[in-house]
């Protein structure tokens, strides 16, 4: 049971979180990652995965002042597709941006030896197990490790179910979760792109309008579009931004 200190101590971080919340809603993408370096100073951070869209956020944050001050993480599975991977090289460059790349301790070659082709069975459980290994661990050790207290992502309301239920700041696991472009649209995204001359990913004109892992993701082909394209539409998000991890250990 509960004590009462514990009530109100939780009563009390929600309603500075919804103080925070009504601060950040007038606010525009590039004021919101302002205000959360300086509110969260070096326990703020960003993630990126150098998908369709990732320049945005990055041209964004490289836009603040000591922009080197925020570590920008990228969870890289070992199965991005090679276009990923010099696309990231190329945002890099641009950026002069020194990424800190995290993995799962477990290869993808000993991860497939041990138990398979775990995207491809069909199974839930399978499928939570090679997400929880290959991405959500990875991104929460090198959270914990840099004292992360609030993180930055560029999701968007329109992506998935589950992203219409945010708001521009939620906890998830333990930490803020700050969503500056969370009520852009694809027209919005495209336009920035153009006002900036950001480069696009390779994939997207093959008709990729999201990207993740090579064995997961497909060009939207009229049937589906988006994430719903993502694990052949078994599941649209990979639990980085769902509350809880997911399974027990491998």
């Amino acid at each position: 049971m509960k004590s009462a200190a514990a009530d109100l101590n939780s009563s009390g971080e929600s309603a500075l979180l919804e103080d925070q919340r009504l601060e950040l809603k007038p606010l525009e993408p590039v004021q919101r990652l302002q205000w959360a370096k300086q509110h969260f100073g070096s326990g703020f951070a960003m993630t990126t995965s150098f998908g369709i869209q990732s320049s945005v956020l990055l041209h964004m944050l490289s836009s603040l002042p000591d922009a080197d001050d925020v570590p920008v993480i990228w969870v890289d599975t070992g199965y991005l597709p090679v276009e990923t991977y010099r696309y990231a090289e190329k945002l890099c460059e641009r950026f002069q941006l020194q990424p800190v790349v995290v993995q799962s301790p477990i290869s993808p070659a000993r991860m497939e030896a041990l138990h398979g082709r775990l995207w491809e069975t069909g199974q839930e459980s399978d499928l939570d197990l090679y997400l929880r290994v290959r991405k959500v661990e990875p991104l929460e050790k090198a959270l914990d490790q840099l004292a992360v207290t609030c993180w930055a992502s560029g999701v968007r309301s329109g992506q998935t179910d589950h992203r219409r239920t945010m708001t521009v700041l939620d906890q998830i696991r333990g930490r803020k979760s700050l969503r500056p472009l969370l009520h852009w649209t694809n027209r919005d995204m495209y336009y920035y792109m153009q006002e900036h001359d950001l480069p696009q990913h390779p994939l997207f004109e093959r008709g990729y309008s999201t990207v993740g892992d090579w064995h997961s993701s497909a060009p939207d082909d009229g049937l589906g579009e988006g994430r719903s394209t993502r694990f052949g539409g078994q599941r649209q998000e990979c639990g980085i931004h769902l509350p809880g991890v997911m399974g027990e250990g491998i």
